[in-house]
């Protein structure tokens, strides 16, 4: 039987998206220290994850947007829902399996948290950017609760503890290096992976 402590992080709302994220994970049937796939969850969610280059009716300008490879810029989106209730999900194909994975399972979590859809405004003529319905909270809770849902803090403990470099453990659960960095830094193991690798 695990503990508390060794499930969850000792303080703040980290504490309670953690909690969600292990939610998520029971339903998804996956063992605590196995690596979790998104796109299967994303069936559960009603999620078809589609191609860019799938979608009819983008002007080159709405593709030229989307297309660009900024590591900060558009990852990914939801439609509204179709007409059977599914929603479809379009990744950012110049950004990594990595990045990807990051985005739908982000896209995922705003299902199963029952979020509001954001909506995604395409460039049209004569403007520049895109444009959308932003719910500050909601996203951040839903990359929060993604991201551990990816990579537990169960996981991070013992990869600290076992002095796991972090190249190994991104690529155990298919992410990259700057979310496991993420996730060590919310969830309070930051100092200790110093400590461990000075020591």
């Amino acid at each position: 039987m695990f503990t508390a402590s060794a499930l969850l992080p000792p303080v703040g709302k980290c504490r309670r998206y953690e909690r969600k994220a292990l939610q998520i994970r029971q339903f998804a049937g996956v063992k605590l220290d196995e690596p979790l796939d998104p796109y299967l969850l994303a069936k559960h969610a009603r999620l078809r994850v589609v191609s860019l280059d799938e979608l009819c009716g983008l002007s080159p300008e709405a593709k030229s947007q989307l297309l660009k490879c900024d590591p900060d810029g558009w990852s990914g989106g939801a439609s509204e829902p179709l007409p059977d209730g599914s929603r479809l999900v379009i990744l950012n194909p110049m950004h990594g399996r990595e990045r990807q994975a990051a985005t739908l399972m982000e896209e995922v979590c705003h299902v199963f948290l029952g979020h509001h859809l954001n909506r995604l405004g395409l460039p049209v003529h004569g403007v520049s950017e895109a444009s959308r319905d932003y719910h500050q909270i909601e996203e951040e809770e839903a990359y929060a609760v993604g991201a551990a849902v990816l990579v537990p803090y169960y996981v991070l403990r013992e990869a600290v503890e076992m002095h796991l470099p972090i190249e190994a453990l991104a690529r155990r659960y298919g992410v990259s290096r700057r979310l496991v960095e993420y996730r060590l830094r919310v969830s309070g193991l930051c100092l200790a992976r110093v400590l461990a690798e000075i020591s």
